[in-house]
């Protein structure tokens, strides 16, 4: 008998039918002895719906208030698919994310879980309940209720899996696991058997919205088994485990892509200490997430500035800039919101060399100026012209031989 986490995603639950479906999927596992723990997202659509009204309302809408909006939508599912399990005479109970003490911090839709507390849960599956709890949410030391923003659910699930030390967590959504780049732009992207947590962290980081980061993060931290699948059909998925010897021998993984990108550069930076300190620290302070930095010295005393962000962080990053400007004495600022970040991955490149030139040589080759390079020891992203992007993929999937299910051969060296 085991204890499973598993976590259903919002086009998994997007209507009556599928969450009865769902719920007949996890009475199969629950018949067969084991104790299942299931975390649910919003029905598909809901939390753009919810975010809508919101922005009916107020400009920006105050984040405390949102928290408690887009709850809402965690919880109707929940409560919907415990009916469900009761109506096919099983016992069941729905849980909130205050009700299961998912504790947080108090940053508000983007709250991170500080600690969980599992008595709650155990004492309802020892009593033959299927336990199903809202994805997506906690609770600070307030008692205010917090969000924990876009793929929150996967981290609940996961932060879960770790409190209970259950036996694996199942990730179920609409893609059949992990693929070697995303099969819409790429028709010769496959499915990844097993993939590391170091390489899947890279992915996740990079724009691939398979698994959200610091789920993955969590997983790795305290040895969860993740296993990726479709709530469509039956077949292995992706899983998601510690590296071994075989991932070493591969030389890249996977291709990603984030067309979330946009990019700052400040001219004629004063050259001194303390510069960058005043430029990053207001940037932190508005929790804006700064991704690439480079500093291009234009002569002994001023240097150019240029960093990326977020496309969704970019007014705001640009207000905060454009204030400090006279303060720290610089000549100018220009962005630009049309970048994508193209990325290689792959645990191999720490024992081969020569992926980095590949990909430059490739990339060239399709006439794609790269403008900015960031490394890794198991990756290498370059920012290019967004328009390129579906290009610079497919070029980087067949250069590395990525629709082979073999290891790829020395001659990409």
């Amino acid at each position: 008998m085991a204890l499973i986490v598993q976590k259903f995603g919002g086009t998994s639950v997007g209507s009556v039918e599928k969450i009865k479906a769902v719920a007949e999927r996890v009475i199969t596992q629950y018949q067969k002895g084991h104790k299942m723990v299931i975390v649910l997202s919003a029905m598909s659509g809901e939390t753009d719906r919810l975010t809508g009204l919101a922005n009916a309302m107020q400009k920006r809408p105050d984040t405390r208030e949102m928290d408690a909006l887009l709850s809402t939508g965690e919880q109707v599912t929940v409560a919907l698919f415990a009916m469900a399990c009761m109506e096919a005479g099983y016992k069941a109970v729905s849980l909130l994310g205050d009700q299961v003490s998912i504790h947080t911090d108090n940053v508000h839709t983007k709250a991170r879980i500080k600690n969980i507390d599992s008595d709650v849960i155990h004492n309802h599956l020892n009593e033959g309940k299927i336990v199903t709890i809202a994805g997506f949410q906690g609770v600070d030391d307030d008692g205010n209720i917090t969000t924990l923003g876009r793929g929150g659910s996967d981290t609940t699930a996961v932060a879960l899996a770790a409190a209970l030390q259950a036996d694996m967590c199942e990730i179920f959504t609409d893609v059949e696991g992990v693929y070697t780049t995303d099969p819409n732009i790429c028709d010769k992207a496959r499915k990844i058997d097993r993939i590391s947590y170091d390489e899947m962290l890279e992915l996740a980081s990079l724009g691939a919205k398979v698994l959200d980061i610091r789920s993955v993060g969590l997983a790795k931290r305290y040895n969860v088994p993740v296993h990726v699948r479709s709530t469509f059909t039956e077949n292995i998925g992706t899983w998601v485990v510690e590296e071994d010897k075989i991932m070493e021998s591969i030389l890249v993984s996977g291709i990603t892509y984030n067309k979330n990108e946009a990019r700052i550069t400040i001219k004629k930076v004063p050259d001194q200490p303390g510069t960058a300190a005043k430029i990053f620290l207001p940037i932190s302070d508005a929790n804006i997430l700064v991704d690439m930095i480079i500093q291009n010295t234009r002569d002994g005393h001023m240097t150019d500035m240029t960093f990326t962000v977020m496309r969704s962080d970019y007014d705001r990053t640009l207000e905060i800039v454009e204030k400090l400007a006279a303060e720290i004495g610089a000549d100018s600022i220009t962005g630009d919101k049309h970048i994508a970040k193209v990325s290689v991955v792959g645990v191999g490149m720490r024992n081969h060399s020569g992926i980095a030139s590949t990909m430059f040589h490739i990339l060239s080759k399709e006439g794609i100026n790269v403008e900015m390079v960031s490394t890794s020891e198991i990756k290498v992203s370059c920012i290019i012209d967004e328009k390129y992007t579906e290009l610079a993929v497919r070029a980087l999937h067949d250069a590395f031989a990525l629709d082979r299910d073999n290891l790829p051969s020395e001659e990409n060296n």
